[in-house]
């Protein structure tokens, strides 16, 4: 049996939640998401506790537990705490800066990338290098991290790029000096 899927999910207090057959929706502080899992598995509410549970004993329910776990134990915590990720710019010239809620960046193209959030998502940049992407729902805020990340990777030889707070780039040597 799955040992995430066995866990229990505690809902905090100013958490609601409403279960329509296989539709969730989760309501808190922060915003409300809305997610119809899979009819292999089904919700049930005790109090303030969600169980995630199997109609059977097929590899494809058991498969699907798990993760319908995850994704709401994910719900719960996203309209209650949020999520975020946090990116650093490694380069000379490299910089960032919110105008209104659109992101631009300068990474050492001809032109400005900008990027724009999508609903429920916010953008905040500190020292000109340090770009933070907080929300609600874990994989908007992920793709969106993903996607700013994807404009200039870092490379392997100066180390140069967008990067993950705290991610390591291994450095590659360079050519070999002339004799």
């Amino acid at each position: 049996m799955s040992r995430i899927g066995k866990s229990p999910i505690e809902v905090p207090d100013k958490v609601e939640i409403t279960i329509d057959g296989n539709t969730v929706t989760v309501k808190g502080p922060l915003g409300q998401l809305t997610r119809t899992f899979r009819p292999e598995v089904f919700i049930e509410k005790e109090g303030n506790v969600l169980y995630v549970k199997r109609k059977n004993e097929e590899r494809v329910s058991r498969s699907i537990h798990g993760l319908s776990r995850t994704l709401l134990n994910n719900m719960v915590q996203g309209v209650s705490k949020g999520f975020s990720k946090d990116l650093e710019m490694v380069g000379v010239g490299y910089r960032a800066q919110v105008q209104g809620k659109m992101l631009v960046m300068q990474l050492g193209f001809s032109h400005p990338i900008e990027v724009t959030p999508p609903p429920g998502v916010e953008i905040t940049v500190d020292q000109n290098t340090k770009i933070s992407v907080k929300g609600y729902d874990k994989q908007q805020v992920g793709d969106l991290a993903a996607k700013i990340r994807s404009f200039r990777q870092p490379e392997p030889y100066k180390g140069k790029g967008v990067r993950y707070a705290g991610e390591h780039v291994r450095k590659k040597a360079g050519k070999s000096g002339k004799k």
